[in-house]
């Protein structure tokens, strides 16, 4: 349990420095002015980040999803296991039912740090050396936003993140058991690594479709009053008036962004934790287990 947990943790810090450009990129893209749009879209959101703020324009707010990470992991890859158990059998229903659980209590963890995630991802757009620095990093953040708002202030956009999360990680889980299965995912299967990576990019991009609206929706309210202006009283409001301005095409911004993100970075996971088991195995001359258990993707990663 030790040595899954450690893997993890290690998988996961890889994931989140692959695929943090790409939610960077589709966080800019979803709280964009819709009259003065900076961006035309994706590849040039891509472009405009590095020409005006330089490549480390990418990772802002790297520093909340890496905090988090281990907190995270411990508490999906916990409820899941412990979850499965309980129901008693290993079926694409209770695999659904335990993925969801631990979807719903990472939220704790996972909403403030996207809070400040988000918060530093806007800081300073468009502008090459910041004039103005709000946020030193994403613990000054979440402090700073405690004391002008409270215990609320740092919940902003829980009810949301919970929404997107709990179906997101149970359809997560569903579709890796189901992809493994299929795929005949065995230890003395030669390609096993490949098809582990294939099924772990996939179930990522099914669970992001799954429950992408409301993510575009958690985003809107946890920029919101930013600038210092409130636009949205909650989850509804955003909703109508999202829609009512942009039309139904508000809930896929971003999108390709997101999905370019979601396979490259469970494959990085798979593959970091697979290399790394095989490395702790090697050094501490373990036998020859079955293939590691799917590694979650928290949505701030």
């Amino acid at each position: 349990m030790a040595l899954d947990f450690l893997a993890g943790c290690v998988g996961g810090a890889a994931g989140v420095l692959v695929g943090h450009p790409f939610d960077t990129v589709k966080v800019r893209l979803q709280v964009q002015n819709v009259e003065k749009p900076l961006y035309r879209g994706t590849f040039h959101c891509f472009q405009s980040i590095i020409k005006q703020e330089s490549a480390f324009g990418l990772y802002k707010g790297i520093g909340s999803p890496m905090m988090g990470l281990t907190f995270i992991n411990a508490l999906v890859f916990g409820v899941q296991g412990n979850t499965l158990r309980a129901l008693g059998k290993d079926t694409p229903l209770n695999q659904f039912l335990a993925g969801s659980a631990a979807g719903a209590i990472q939220c704790v963890i996972c909403c403030p740090m996207e809070l400040a995630k988000t918060r530093m991802q806007l800081q300073g757009t468009g502008e090459y050396k910041l004039k103005t620095k709000n946020y030193k990093n994403s613990l000054d953040c979440l402090i700073k936003i405690y004391q002008k708002e409270g215990l609320r202030g740092i919940n902003r956009g829980m009810v949301s993140t919970f929404i997107r999360e709990t179906p997101s990680f149970g359809f997560y889980f569903l579709t890796y058991d189901c992809m493994t299965r299929y795929l005949g995912c065995e230890a003395e299967d030669s390609y096993v690594i490949p098809k582990l990576l294939f099924s772990g990019g996939m179930s990522g991009i099914v669970s992001w479709l799954s429950t992408y609206p409301m993510d575009v929706i958690k985003s809107r309210l946890q920029a919101d009053g930013v600038g210092g202006v409130t636009q949205y009283k909650g989850i509804l409001d955003c909703v109508r008036k999202s829609y009512h301005e942009e039309g139904w095409r508000v809930f896929t911004r971003g999108l390709t962004s997101t999905l370019l993100r979601a396979f490259p970075v469970n494959a990085a996971t798979f593959a970091t934790v697979t290399v790394f088991l095989m490395y702790m195995k090697a050094e501490d001359n373990l036998p020859e287990c079955e293939p590691a258990p799917a590694i979650p993707q928290p949505s701030s990663l």
